[in-house]
């Protein structure tokens, strides 16, 4: 069964064009979002969707844009449809999520007082492939992103990459390419500057040319549509489009 990719947002942590680079991911009747920042709600409602239609929800790391808009799922989840969703987060980083993330907005005394009280919560060991539904299996890698914060990025199927948010890593795409039958790469890109916490198109456009066949660009700036046909034959995912992958 192939499964639907939604980027409901494609634009980095400071896109305005854009909204924040977060996405669903369907099996069927199941749909899992992928981060919830800041922007994610408007994103839905522009959709024509809104959390109700979400069944879980998988956070790659702890920054506004992959984080901001969980107070808003969890209120709307536990007040208003009645139900707790799972929560897929890597076990480092739970404790964080509530103590540095949502505690201070959503903590009632003897109504929410953890995340367990809002979230079915689904520890993930990186590195350990789990079926979250009959047709998705996701690992998580662990990445380099910003130093001393853990991150990571997503293998889906054992053949798609999504790299959330990374430095340049061609090593681990070679080594997915290679030994792990990876088919499809959807990667952060900084259109300018230095890379220090993101992959740059410039480091991209490195790549051989067999991985840059098959790697699409996300989480850009506002002024993506300067480098249309600049990007060494690698496409722009486009938001709010539906990919099959």
């Amino acid at each position: 069964m192939n499964l639907e990719l939604q980027m409901i947002g494609t634009g980095s942590a400071f896109a305005k064009k854009y909204f924040n680079n977060n996405a669903l991911l369907k099996d069927g009747d199941f749909t899992l979002l992928i981060d919830c920042g800041v922007t994610a709600p408007l994103a839905l409602h522009q959709l024509n969707k809104s959390f109700a239609d979400v069944d879980a929800v998988l956070i790659t790391h702890i920054h506004a844009d992959h984080v901001g808009g969980l107070e808003e799922l969890a209120f709307k989840m536990k007040f208003t449809f009645h139900r707790k969703i799972k929560l897929y987060i890597a076990e480092s980083l739970t404790s964080i999520l509530w103590e540095h993330s949502l505690k201070g907005g959503l903590y009632q005394a003897r109504e929410i007082t953890s995340l367990e009280d809002i979230f079915e919560v689904c520890p993930l060991t990186p590195n350990k492939p789990y079926f979250i539904s009959e047709h998705i299996c996701l690992e998580l890698i662990p990445n380099e992103h910003i130093p001393g914060k853990k991150s990571y990025s997503l293998y889906l199927n054992n053949q798609v990459f999504y790299s959330s948010d990374m430095i340049y890593n061609p090593d681990l795409l070679k080594y997915l390419v290679e030994e792990r039958s990876c088919g499809m790469i959807l990667h952060d890109c900084q259109l300018e500057g230095r890379g220090e916490v993101h992959t740059t198109l410039d480091e991209l456009m490195r790549l051989p040319e067999d991985i840059r066949k098959i790697t699409y660009l996300m989480h850009y700036g506002d002024n993506k549509d300067e480098y249309h046909g600049k990007t060494a034959g690698m496409e722009f995912i486009e938001q709010g489009r539906s990919y099959s992958l």
